[in-house]
């Protein structure tokens, strides 16, 4: 197919490119200030240059999480080996999720699918209905590629699977690749999970409690979101996002007041940070005081204007933002993150597996194939110890009716007066009482 026509070295000059066909018709979201998001369609090259064929990359370094690949509403964390600038800041650790997301926050709550995300398809997808159903990730040092294959909705399975990926580069450039789409992405219902398209960022803000020692009330406000046409998700079609420069960008006082890329940028010498008041470092920003600071634009020393940006300056107006709001609450004396945690959609997140739960290509499809046959045995050979051992103590009270056990079971019946002639038969039946519970075990 059309869209497997990279070759291995192709994944190599997707991350070296810059520019596309001046023929292509690019739609550009003017709602993005902090991206610039470009839509291929099925019929344009450059969205078959941008899906990249994992298949053909070094089978040691593609990944197959097991636990993702077999579970539903499932998260686990991954570490990146190289910093990914998100909104501004770098991360070296996202989080995978069975949902067609990866969720990009540090703070873990009950809502991962409300914010902080990159969602090239944000759905009710669920890879343990299908054995050809896999999460697969890659990482070569310089990029991240993330492939939900062949999955499933959980809620409407006859719909057939789909096959997307997301790709992470090291300049920031977030691609959205659509390999499968067998039904249009307006038409999933979003009745048990959201369906999203796009980015969302946050900062949080944590507030002590006065009432109740010990206890921590984390507010995450979002301070932006890009929203994707979804009418424009089809088989082989592609959404590439191009980072616009941020306040953070800047590491002198000069450059960042006399900056022009569309936020009110300001310096603040206590922390030594360039910031518009909104990112995710809000909280440390108020607390030194750096909006009282902000309102003096003259810096200490003289300007120094040389500073080169880390992406091309970009004139833009200043638009309003808006936050949506979500409140959590924990004890501050725990320091450690929780193994399990479940989000709004019941979503939880694998904390404790990171990588360990991911292995080769190879190695998963065998334990993928393995994983039923295995509790299948594991249930039979319980099942028939169980019998085995009610089998042995019935026949063993049977010749030792004055052992302790019989006892036991003789003066039960006797202690309840008129039934001592049952006391045999309700020794008796033991045996299908333990077989039905082994049963339901």
């Amino acid at each position: 197919m059309g869209q497997d026509s990279l070759e291995p070295g192709g994944f190599t000059d997707l991350l070296l490119e810059e520019g596309h066909d001046n023929t292509t018709q690019i739609e550009e979201d003017t709602d993005h200030n902090y991206y610039t998001s470009r839509t291929y369609g099925p019929y344009d090259s450059t969205s078959r240059d941008l899906w990249v064929n994992i298949d053909q990359m070094e089978k040691d370094k593609v990944k197959i999480h097991g636990i993702l690949s077999n579970t539903h509403r499932q998260a686990a964390r991954v570490n990146l080996s190289f910093d990914f600038p998100f909104y501004g800041h770098f991360l070296r650790e996202i989080t995978v999720a069975t949902g067609g997301f990866i969720y990009t926050g540090e703070v873990v709550h009950r809502m991962l699918t409300a914010t902080q995300y990159i969602a090239p398809l944000m759905a009710n997808f669920d890879p343990s209905v299908s054995r050809n159903s896999t999460v697969r990730y890659f990482d070569n040092g310089t990029a991240l590629v993330v492939q939900w294959d062949h999955v499933h909705l959980q809620d409407n399975y006859n719909l057939g699977s789909f096959t997307f990926q997301a790709t992470l580069l090291n300049d920031g450039r977030i691609i959205f690749g659509y390999k499968e789409i067998p039904v249009a992405v307006t038409q999933i219902s979003s009745t048990n999970h959201p369906v999203k398209v796009g980015l969302s960022d946050a900062f949080v803000v944590v507030h002590r409690i006065q009432q109740i020692p010990n206890v921590r009330r984390r507010t995450i406000y979002e301070y932006h979101r890009v929203e994707l046409q979804m009418s424009k998700i089809t088989n082989l079609s592609a959404v590439e996002m191009i980072p616009l420069p941020t306040c953070l960008q800047f590491t002198s006082c000069g450059p960042c007041v006399t900056a022009q890329i569309g936020f009110n940028c300001s310096w603040c010498s206590k922390l030594q940070r360039c910031s518009s008041g909104f990112d995710r470092h809000r909280q440390d920003w108020v607390d030194s005081g750096c909006p009282e600071e902000s309102k003096d634009k003259i810096c200490e020393k003289n300007i120094d204007t040389t500073e080169t940006p880390l992406y091309s300056t970009t004139t833009l107006l200043p638009t309003t933002t808006r936050f949506r709001v979500l409140t959590t609450t924990r004890g501050s004396t725990t320091s450690h993150l929780p193994t399990s945690l479940p989000t709004e959609d019941d979503t939880k997140i694998a904390l404790h597996l990171k990588d360990n739960g991911a292995s080769t290509d190879d190695s998963a499809a065998e334990k993928k194939s393995g994983t039923l046959h295995t509790g299948l045995i594991i249930g039979i050979l319980v099942l028939v110890l169980v019998v085995a051992a009610a089998i042995l103590v019935t026949i063993y009270m049977y010749h030792h009716p004055t052992s302790a056990a019989s006892l036991f079971f003789i003066e039960d019946a006797r202690f309840d007066g008129p039934e001592a002639n049952h006391a045999v038969l309700n020794v008796m039946d033991c045996i299908p009482v333990i077989q039905i519970i082994a049963q339901v075990i």
